[in-house]
């Protein structure tokens, strides 16, 4: 009731301001609100590559402004933070840019009546999904009705969400209820570093050069979503000193927690030469996958991009059926998957030494999420929303 009421103050002035400051005339600008960062960062790369005349604003939360620290063309500027010219600097660049670039859900949306002319567009953080968000989140029914009326005002904002298949667009279209013409078919733009060898070349040598380790081992990648009930008190469910046992002779473990947990334990440290803690670190998530021989996910949207690379995959889902009462999934959970299913530390080792894993399916999973993600996603977005030809229709589908 008091944060309820708490939110509900602060979005009231937020409102305010911005009602207040759209007054102003819009600018030949556009803004990145992000949370995670590396699909705007190959969007605003592209928008340089074709050399689109438009100032950029990035207002970020936590560590993902590190994808734009070597951009100075840029002005970057905290979001949500108690500075109060950071959040007046940001409703006034929200007030008065063309186009809003978002990659998650922000409240702040929910009182943002943006002119007729501007373009909100949502890129999103995930390629697929497994569990349910939005509306279609189990827990919206434990949320207060106001919560949820701040929700549907928040998606209501979304003018296009990008999409890299058809499967995903409905799922979007369920959980934000927007209309088919609000979906962009033209892929994910981050995928487009599966597709630059070049790029590629270059990262592996990095990699490398910083733990030489990395060359000569196979690369086990465990990458777990967040639980809301550990957020700040996280257990590690993997048996890391069972796995450093069995396979520590010919294996190295990767790892990388969900941006929003907190662990304060150096795992690194209790395995010096097995396990490699990149949680916190400058790489994607997706070059992290390059270098990677195994993945271990559970209900993350990791393994739709991991499938475009058609290396092996198991889902580590320990707590499955607690996890689809509490959150929700869009499927049956192993019917969605294509990779085995397990929920001990014993069976992932078994399958990583007898490693027969159905590759034709990893394929088939690939073509099935990935249809319009092919190199060209980044590319395809500033073409429909910034050619001349398409400026007077960009509110149309694709």
């Amino acid at each position: 009731m008091v944060r309820e009421l708490v939110i509900s103050v602060y979005l009231l002035i937020f409102k305010w301001l911005f009602n207040l400051l759209k007054l102003l005339p819009l600018e030949n600008k556009v803004v990145f609100l992000i949370t995670f960062g590396d699909n705007s960062r190959y969007v605003f790369e592209e928008m340089k590559n074709q050399e689109i005349p438009v100032d950029t604003v990035v207002l970020y939360k936590g560590s993902s402004i590190r994808h734009f620290q070597n951009y100075k063309e840029i002005s970057a500027i905290p979001f949500e933070s108690a500075n109060l010219i950071n959040v007046i600097k940001s409703i006034y660049h929200l007030a008065t840019s063309k186009y809003i670039f978002v990659d998650n859900y922000f409240g702040v949306l929910s009182v943002t009546d943006f002119k007729e002319e501007v373009t909100c567009v949502q890129l999103w953080h995930a390629s697929g999904a497994i569990k349910k968000f939005g509306l279609e989140d189990e827990s919206n029914k434990f949320r207060s009705k106001r919560a949820n009326e701040r929700f549907q005002r928040v998606y209501r904002n979304f003018h296009k969400v990008v999409v890299g298949s058809d499967v995903m667009a409905n799922i979007f279209m369920k959980a934000f209820n927007i209309p088919s013409e609000g979906i962009l078919r033209t892929g994910i733009p981050r995928t487009d570093f599966f597709y630059n060898l070049n790029l590629q070349n270059e990262l592996i040598s990095k990699l490398v050069k910083e733990n030489p380790e990395l060359k000569y081992k196979k690369k086990i990648l465990y990458a777990p979503t967040y639980r809301d009930n550990e957020l700040n008190s996280f257990h590690l469910e993997l048996d890391l000193r069972k796995m450093h046992e069995e396979l520590g002779d010919d294996h190295i473990i990767l790892l990388r927690l969900h941006p929003a947990i907190k662990c304060d334990v150096k795992f690194s440290e209790l395995y010096p030469g097995f396990v490699f803690d990149y949680s916190s670190s400058k790489y994607d998530i997706n070059e992290l996958l390059l270098i990677s021989n195994f993945l271990i996910s559970d209900y993350s949207s990791i393994p739709y991009e991991y499938s475009l690379l058609n290396r092996p995959m198991i889902f580590f889902a320990y707590d499955l059926e607690a996890y689809k009462k509490e959150r929700g999934l869009w499927d049956q959970y192993e019917s969605m998957l294509p990779g085995p299913v397990v929920s001990n530390t014993s069976d992932i080792i078994d399958l990583i030494k007898e490693n027969k894993f159905n590759f034709d399916l990893i394929n088939e999973y690939a073509k099935k999420w990935n249809k319009y993600s092919n190199g060209k996603s980044s590319e395809k977005l500033i073409k429909y929303l910034f050619t001349q030809e398409s400026v007077s229709v960009k509110r149309r589908a694709l």
